[in-house]
């Protein structure tokens, strides 16, 4: 099989090399999964760049696969049912979805029915399992609250939005550039606010008490303004680290929180995703009462591209690999 590998990090992307590779052989409680479409994360990203801890090389990269499966010895999935699999040290502790075949945990793999194309179908996964655990998990979010979408433009901020607007939230999201703001109007995003790196007043601007809830997609160093931004018993969710950042240096919480502010983190792990959510996610698409946020679809020969337009943040939404 095809699988991209990645021999060290720190790595460019050139440091990511299509090889040829044996087809991986599943054990009682692993799944073959025929991929046919991959995801691209800035989990993959911190590998490549070297952030990452325990990762041995070489290592297939990919946190999440989309796809067939092959086998499965244990008899848990029928062959070709169509399945994703993410998370559980997928791309780290083992070789992960950047290939044609992958073996992983059963625990890892959901099993779906869609009519899809692959690319689109390949979006979803990890990016709506971080969405939905951000809002439900990490945020406890409501129906008729006010929800701040720090990094909006990004793939988990976009979904965030879609599925708060189908909760009944208000929406506010973030962009650093202006002429961004129609790819926010267009799911349902109801304030955008453009982000010099201080974003509190212009928020307060909006709602001078506060908003309910933040989701901070952005990391560390825009995580206490973010808390600026929130009402007394608020709360913000740290979920992602666009600035490859994600530890708060000196952090003194009675002098850097406003007053009754709380402040958690969410990263899940395909458990987190209940497989009715995927599906209803996945049939929403279908009947085209959802968009899925595709930034641009590659090859898989385009890997190296495709990596050097995660890093640039070149395309707003998921970007997304076909095998």
């Amino acid at each position: 099989m095809r699988a991209v590998v990645l021999d060290a990090a720190p790595a460019p992307p050139e440091g990511l090399v299509i090889r040829d590779l044996p087809l991986p052989v599943p054990a009682p409680g692993q799944v073959l999964v025929r991929v046919r479409a991959f995801g691209l994360n800035r989990s993959e990203l911190h590998t490549r760049i070297g952030l990452a801890d325990g990762v041995t090389f070489p290592r297939v990269l990919g946190i999440e696969a989309t796809g067939e499966v092959a086998a499965c010895p244990g008899g848990e999935l029928e062959v070709g049912q169509q399945v994703v699999a993410m998370m559980g040290g997928m791309g780290r502790q083992y070789d992960g979805g950047y290939a044609e075949y992958t073996v992983v945990p059963v625990r890892q793999v959901v099993p779906v029915a869609t009519g899809l194309d692959w690319a689109t179908f390949g979006a979803v996964p990890e990016m709506l399992q971080t969405a939905h655990g951000s809002l439900t998990v990490g945020l406890d979010a409501r129906p008729g609250e006010v929800l701040l979408v720090r990094g909006g433009t990004s793939s988990i901020g976009q979904a965030a939005t879609i599925l708060a607007k189908q909760r009944g939230m208000t929406v506010v999201a973030t962009t650093r550039s202006a002429a961004r703001a129609g790819v926010l109007e267009a799911i349902g995003v109801d304030h955008v606010v453009v982000d010099d790196g201080v974003i509190a007043p212009k928020v307060r601007a909006l709602f001078p008490d506060g908003v309910d809830r933040a989701l901070e997609l952005v990391g560390a160093p825009t995580l206490l303004d973010t808390a600026a931004t929130l009402r007394v018993h608020g709360v913000a969710c740290m979920t992602g680290m666009l600035s490859n950042s994600w530890t708060l240096p000196d952090f003194y919480p009675t002098g850097d929180l406003p007053p009754g502010v709380w402040i958690g983190g969410y990263g899940g792990d395909a458990t987190d995703l209940p497989p009715a959510v995927l599906q209803a996610y996945l049939d929403d698409v279908e009947a085209g009462r959802v968009r899925v946020p595709i930034g641009h679809v590659y090859a898989f020969d385009e890997i190296v591209q495709a990596h050097r337009d995660l890093e640039a943040g070149t395309h707003p939404g998921k970007l997304v690999v076909t095998t």
